[in-house]
């Protein structure tokens, strides 16, 4: 993906940026492929799938921090640098889920109950 190829960002309630380039992941196939077969997720550059409340891993190549989010998006489930060939449990009321380079979450301060936001 370009870098400029998104218009879509990922913030804390407070405006805090997490992610300038969010690619979009809301069909079947997109939601299925997710980050499979890529080599890395860049700094900065985050998945954002709709709906979901589980992810697997298979296929995966490197590491990422998962966030499940609810409807208004709240924070329900961390994931920290979840490695290849893990599957999450199924997260109750998840509605999406961000998926960003492993230590994303850490270095940005997200715990549960934060509230985040996709800007647009």
């Amino acid at each position: 993906m370009p870098a400029d190829a998104s218009p879509w960002r990922f913030e804390r309630a407070d405006g805090t940026l997490i992610a300038g380039q969010v690619e979009m992941a809301t069909s079947m196939w997109g939601r299925f492929m997710g980050l499979m077969g890529r080599h890395a997720l860049p700094e900065g550059h985050a998945l954002y799938i709709r709906p979901c409340n589980s992810i697997h891993m298979f296929f995966m190549r490197f590491p990422i921090d998962a966030v499940f989010l609810d409807a208004e998006g709240k924070i329900l489930r961390l994931y920290p640098s979840l490695r290849p060939w893990r599957v999450t449990r199924i997260v109750r009321r998840a509605k999406a889920c961000i998926e960003l380079p492993a230590g994303t979450g850490a270095a940005s301060g997200l715990r549960v109950g934060d509230t985040v936001r996709l800007v647009g």
